[in-house]
């Protein structure tokens, strides 16, 4: 279903997809070639994310491409899915960028913001010309933000903001913030939104040292000392977990579809790798147990694109639930990190070198599979579904 994956479309999953959705597809998949690829190890060894690239991003759609108006291009949920495995197949940290761009700082604008913030910032933000972060997680609260201690105080026409916030992808370069606070005590209404623009006195972000996963791409600790914050930056529409969960839904649907982008990048390495290494003199592809990896790892990818596929429909039908997209997220993530760790045992030693982008996919995986809701997280929520009795509590 990938552009990289046509040639082994054994139950044609390519037949499932529309005109457009393809298009939409080999555009990304041609860009992600010719733009990423030639880049992305240099950025990986040197710790950085390219972000030039934000406004062609923006100049393709994928910045908020499923969100509509404020040039938003309003792409349906099943085309954004398929950029997002595209990006992904690129790197997790370009497929972050892009989500949390469009899915975690666009979408709460859009859906929770008064006119005024939608006119300010979504146009740019779809241009790539401003770029947001989003930060929910705190340093000692990850799987329970509703343990936050960051609070907004009401004074006058002004909220002030005290706290810190970690783990937050693109927060040193961002020129925005969506930022999770609890204003008063009551527990179903005091989690409110604000949007925090760079430059606020008090607003401060550092870069996140010594990290072996998710290397090309910017991952930050925001700080917020007495953030004096104009009640019109307020997202007028949040109240209570289920705003910030609303957001995190929107981008663990893209997480669902990505993570079968990651995995083609490993597979179709591995294939290659094994047809053309000679050992024992003959091709390592011909030898059993490689073909059995290679058999076990093409099922599960392809079970993976077939769930993907439902999920983008029903989300364009307005049915998709949040324990499906839980379930997306967690069934493909754990499949795509199987298969980066098989995919470098076959590769043996040059299974460790950036030459090839397995190890590096595999590392970033090790954060996929932990953020926007861990495994174990994810796990629970069907588990709560099948059996209407909460482990959470």
């Amino acid at each position: 279903m990938s552009e990289a994956f046509h040639g082994t479309d054994l139950y044609q999953v390519d037949g499932l997809l529309s005109e457009d959705e393809r298009m939409v597809r080999d555009s990304v998949s041609r860009w992600v070639d010719e733009r990423w690829l030639p880049i992305v190890r240099d950025h990986y060894r040197a710790g950085t994310f390219p972000i030039a690239l934000s406004t062609e991003l923006g100049e393709m759609g994928l910045l908020g491409s499923n969100l509509t108006g404020y040039g938003c291009p309003g792409l349906s949920g099943s085309t954004y899915g398929l950029a997002m495995m595209e990006l992904e197949r690129g790197d997790s940290g370009l497929r972050s960028f892009a989500s949390v761009q469009g899915s975690l700082c666009m979408f709460p604008i859009w859906r929770y913001g008064s006119e005024a913030l939608k006119e300010k910032f979504l146009p740019k933000m779809a241009k790539g010309e401003l770029i947001g972060c989003f930060g929910l997680t705190e340093p000692d609260h990850g799987s329970d933000p509703g343990g936050m201690i960051t609070k907004a105080v009401k004074d006058g026409s002004d909220y002030v903001l005290s706290g810190e916030k970690l783990w937050i992808t693109n927060g040193s370069v961002a020129d925005l913030a969506i930022v999770w606070a609890k204003v008063g005590s009551n527990e179903a209404t005091s989690i409110r939104g604000f949007v925090v623009e760079k430059g606020m006195k008090g607003f401060s972000a550092y870069n996140v040292e010594g990290k072996f996963s998710l290397r090309a791409s910017v991952t930050s600790g925001l700080v917020f000392d007495e953030v004096r914050v104009p009640a019109t930056h307020l997202l007028e529409g949040t109240g209570g977990l289920g705003s910030p969960l609303s957001c995190l839904n929107q981008a663990r649907y893209g997480i669902a579809w990505g993570a079968v982008g990651a995995a083609i990048a490993c597979f179709t390495c591995a294939l290659d790798y094994v047809k053309e290494r000679t050992q024992f003199g003959k091709p390592l592809a011909s030898f059993q147990l490689v073909q059995a990896k290679l058999a076990e790892m093409y099922t599960e990818i392809v079970k993976a694109q077939l769930l993907s596929v439902q999920l983008g429909r029903l989300k364009d039908a307005g049915k998709v639930t949040p324990v499906q997209v839980s379930m997306a997220k967690r069934n493909n993530v754990h499949m795509a990190l199987e298969v980066a760790r098989t995919c470098r045992e076959m590769l043996g030693a040059n299974g460790i070198a950036d030459e090839y982008p397995v190890f590096r996919h595999m590392a970033n995986l090790e954060s996929v599979y932990t953020y926007e809701g861990t495994h174990d997280i994810h796990t629970l929520i069907l588990g709560k579904h099948l059996t209407g009795i909460s482990a959470f509590e």
